[in-house]
């Protein structure tokens, strides 16, 4: 303290007070207030105290382990385990000695679905009702891609409940802006309750040349610019991945995480979010997979359509006089089809059922090693296919190594890009295949019995997919389940089955009420009456809105582009404007499917959906609509400026 000089000529009672004020603090003689969590006693001296360190945080007595898998772009109809012609033989076993729910929602696209599922709320409502991507949101609440610190998401929960928490795969939620070497990281996994995380943090990324990100650190295939506009090399990791597919990585490292933990704390549960890019594009997956279909699915789209809802209605998943839906005008009957699309369109779909079969056997070997670990039965697996619905990102002829934006916007014409594209066939699936996707025709055929496809937030093809459970030890009959459910559903099913209420504050931060609703009630009770009641959807201007088994919806076509008009994004010859969107309405308990619009002969109900809608969304920051149009003039106007 011998530097430390005292004014004695202070004039100003006010200047005075202050200067003490600094020297008290600088002297220690500031009052510390005690923690009032501290249940020891401070005395002057040892002998006057008594020590104290709280317990160690412990999970409920009996906890199971906890597994998440979320599946990327699959649709209803594509795995074998829902009536799809793609053998998936995991996910049928775990459907098989589980449950199978029917009725089960997701937003439409990926990010809203990955926030909602990870924090039990609405997707606008935590801020991501688009994506988390620098020029694909918006600064607004609803739009800005942050979540909140008041939205604690599941691994928060379930690490501060005594869980060691690991996730692996597709994040997606992550901003740009903060997803480089310089952070800040509170918003990667590990700084949202994540002890360890092996993925990548974008919406998609090459299976052979990842985007991966290890806890806090780059490792490989990361493109993302320094602050010098210049981009980052690749490290010595690289030469350890080549040639690897992530869906083998990410299980390699999820099974590390594991075995690591229960060597350390074998009575310890843990969870597993298990998120593989699969069958997001690029569809990367080796011969060995794809060559199992070889001329599978020559009989086209029509067909597999034909069959797939046959077995669903023999599964007893569908009514048994359910109807397919008119195949949406976008898509052409597979007769009609020259010998070169056929040729073509049939290969793209045994790329992608490769890819599908091949990621259900990833997920068998975390399955089996649980099983030889002796760990199989306290686990809880909770598996949703599809994070929405299938993808229509493929075009009407598929996509190869072509960036989608240059061939949306590029001067080909159909002509062109079928001949384009037979001539590189044989890309399709390698590691060269770097924008692989089919053409939507199979996205429609994989979304059976469903009208439309992913982004499509109107319609149950856009947000109807399969969830199953599994739980050896809490479900002892087998079966299928009908109740209403959605994927902010999934967290506080997961707290309620393994004995933990949702709390209050995490880490001093008061919390936002949950928004989903526990499906446990239904586990052994298949006729139990929906809980969830309400439920709006809203994705880049269409949107929708269900109460009690009734559904109004609005599909939206921007008037820049509609990414489905006439086999492909392109210019609308008869705009649309939310005022003008045409509303539909359905009854989902007589009409699962949507094939019965009953808005001119209801206009009653559909105009309390529609108030029912508007109320939603200024209770969960749905406003100001966005769409696809605004998006782009967005990043056009981004980079201009």
């Amino acid at each position: 303290m011998k530097n430390l000089k005292l004014n004695t000529t202070i004039k100003s009672p006010q200047k005075g007070l202050l200067i003490t004020a600094l020297i008290l603090a600088q002297l220690g003689f500031a009052q510390i207030k005690p923690d009032p969590n501290y249940k020891g006693v401070i005395g002057k001296t040892l002998a006057d105290s008594k020590e104290y360190w709280p317990d160690p945080v412990k999970a409920p007595e009996g906890a199971p382990n906890v597994v998440w898998i979320l599946l990327d772009d699959v649709g209803y109809g594509a795995t074998s385990a829902f009536g799809g012609l793609i053998n998936t033989p995991t996910f049928e076993s775990l459907a098989n000695n589980g449950l199978r729910y029917t009725n089960f929602h997701t937003t439409a696209i990926c990010a809203p679905t990955r926030a909602g599922l990870l924090t039990g709320r609405n997707a606008h409502a935590v801020h991501v009702g688009g994506f988390s991507h620098t020029a694909m949101s918006a600064g607004f609440p609803g739009y800005d891609g942050r979540i909140p610190s008041s939205a604690g998401t599941i691994a928060e929960i379930l690490r501060d409940n005594g869980y060691n928490t690991f996730a692996v795969g597709k994040y997606g939620v992550t901003p740009d802006e903060d997803a480089t070497d310089a952070g800040p990281f509170d918003r990667w996994p590990t700084g949202k309750g994540f002890d360890h995380f092996y993925g990548f943090l974008g919406s998609e990324t090459d299976q052979y040349n990842p985007d991966l990100v290890e806890d806090q650190t780059w490792l490989n295939g990361n493109t993302r610019l320094n602050n010098s506009g210049k981009d980052k090399s690749k490290n010595e990791f690289t030469a350890d991945l080549k040639g690897k597919h992530l869906s083998e990585l990410i299980t390699d490292k999820a099974i590390t995480y594991i075995d690591r933990q229960k060597s350390a704390a074998p009575n310890k549960p843990f969870f597993l979010y298990y998120a593989p890019g699969a069958t997001h594009s690029p569809h990367q997956v080796a011969k060995e997979w794809s060559d199992k279909y070889k001329g599978k699915f020559d009989e086209g789209w029509d067909v597999y359509r034909d069959k797939v809802i046959a077995n669903q209605k023999k599964l007893g998943l569908i009514p048994a006089d359910a109807k397919l839906p008119t195949r949406d005008s976008y898509v052409k009957a597979w007769n009609t089809l020259s010998p070169d699309e056929k040729k073509l369109y049939a290969r793209f779909m045994e790329i992608y059922a490769g890819y599908l079969e091949y990621t259900d056997y990833e997920v068998s070997r975390i399955v089996n090693h649980l099983k030889g670990i002796n760990q199989l039965d306290n686990t809880v697996f909770y598996v949703v296919l599809g994070d929405n619905g299938a993808s229509k990102e493929g075009t009407e002829s598929g996509t190869i190594d072509q960036p989608l934006l240059k061939k949306l916007f590029g001067n080909n014409s159909k002509e062109a890009d079928l001949k384009e594209n037979l001539a590189k066939i044989d890309l399709l699936g390698t590691p060269e295949a770097i924008e692989g996707n089919y053409p939507y025709g199979w996205a429609l055929a994989a979304n059976t019995p469903f009208r439309n496809l992913k982004q499509d937030a109107h319609s149950e093809g856009g947000t109807r997919n399969p969830l199953i459970v599994y739980y050896p030890k809490g479900i002892k009959t087998p079966g299928i389940r009908n109740q209403y459910g959605h994927v902010i559903d999934i967290l506080p099913t997961t707290l309620e089955t393994v004995g933990i209420t949702a709390p209050k504050e995490i880490r001093g931060i008061a919390q936002d009420s949950i928004q989903g609703t526990s499906l446990a009630y239904s586990y052994a009770d298949a006729k139990a009456p929906s809980r969830h009641k309400i439920q709006y959807y809203y994705i880049f201007g269409s949107r929708a809105l269900y109460k009690d088994g009734w559904k109004a919806a609005a599909p939206h076509h921007p008037d820049f582009i509609d990414i489905v008009d006439n086999g492909a994004l392109a210019k609308n010859t008869g705009p649309s404007t939310y005022d003008n969107d045409v509303w539909e309405l359905y009854n989902l308990n007589t009409d699962f499917n949507e094939r019965v619009d009953l808005a001119k002969k209801n206009p009653e109900k559909l105009k309390e959906l529609q108030a029912a809608f508007d109320d939603q969304a200024k209770k969960n920051n749905i406003y100001p609509f966005i769409d696809w149009q605004d998006v782009l003039k967005q990043r056009v106007h981004k980079k201009n400026k």
